[in-house]
């Protein structure tokens, strides 16, 4: 009978890490994701003319607290995404550069093309006319979608990288 309980939570001990090394390394390839994602925030910021409250949206992205309201922000995405070829002439999701941009964040086949699929599965949800209000749905249903999942990467670990990745022009 104790050799049961032992196997029961050796068992019970092995499924908990095998969860928790699945979470981690999500929350950390979002984190790439953001980072990378992020690097072209400085040149649609120009390019936009972009106001402080713009900003504040894009460092506030990821807490879940935050409501995003403003549809510069979904510009501010849209130019983003246009930026790393991820938004197709029809401004729709190119799932084969989306999902190469994933990977190349250290995403691995299956993970990027979750992804993929949770972004497709917003953009069907988002159909409004104006490309920058559509945007934001969809990028307000995936951050819903990733903090679900328990994956979203804390604001200041992605500040600090973006920080330190961007360079003063």
């Amino acid at each position: 009978m104790a050799a049961s309980g032992r196997w029961r939570m050796l068992l019970a001990v092995f499924v908990l890490s095998v969860c928790v090394n699945r979470v981690t390394p999500s929350a950390d390839i979002m984190k790439k994701l953001t980072t990378g994602f992020a690097t072209a925030l400085d040149k649609c910021k120009n390019e936009l003319n972009v106001q402080e409250n713009v900003m504040q949206d894009c460092y506030n992205f990821w807490r879940e607290d935050y409501e995003l309201l403003n549809r510069d922000t979904g510009c501010v995405i849209l130019c983003m995404a246009l930026k790393f070829d991820l938004i197709d002439e029809d401004a729709k999701l190119h799932h084969k550069n989306a999902h190469e941009f994933a990977k190349t964040h250290g995403a691995d086949d299956d993970l990027a093309k979750q992804l993929v699929a949770m972004i497709h599965d917003c953009e069907k949800q988002n159909s409004d006319a104006d490309d920058c209000i559509r945007t934001l749905g969809i990028a307000k249903c995936f951050r819903t979608k990733i903090h679900g999942l328990k994956w979203a990467p804390s604001m200041e670990t992605v500040l600090e990288e973006v920080m330190t990745e961007v360079k003063p022009s």
